[in-house]
């Protein structure tokens, strides 16, 4: 069963730290880029960060450029977001994403994503 679960979302004090995981099964997930998105209550879904699929390139929302760091362990199929100095404006669903060209389609898989909330 190809499967993207994200885990690690919670309560968090602005200022603080908290570190999202996405375990990946059923699929070869070395051989897809991943992304993190969130969308905040009454916005659309925006992107967060990406890295391909070997880990050796990553980018990142300019909102979130020098907090966020993104990575990934394809040994343990498990892909990371360590978000730092968070903000209020940083509460939103945090959701990740396999995505790969397969016979010039774009193919994608989405986790049921985690609830973040930056609040005192």
């Amino acid at each position: 069963q190809v499967q993207l679960v994200e885990s690690g979302g919670g309560l968090v004090q602005p200022g603080g730290s908290l570190r999202l995981s996405c375990a990946a099964s059923g699929f070869p997930f070395s051989s897809y880029a991943m992304s993190w998105y969130r969308q905040a209550l009454g916005k659309e879904r925006e992107l967060v960060a990406s890295i391909i699929s070997t880990g050796g390139s990553t980018t990142y929302a300019n909102s979130v450029k020098g907090r966020f760091t993104i990575s990934r362990d394809n040994a343990r199929n498990t892909l990371y977001l360590q978000m730092n100095s968070l903000k209020p404006e940083d509460t939103a669903v945090y959701y990740c994403k396999a995505s790969r060209i397969v016979v010039g389609q774009n193919v994608a898989v989405w986790g049921q994503g985690t609830l973040v909330t930056v609040s005192s």
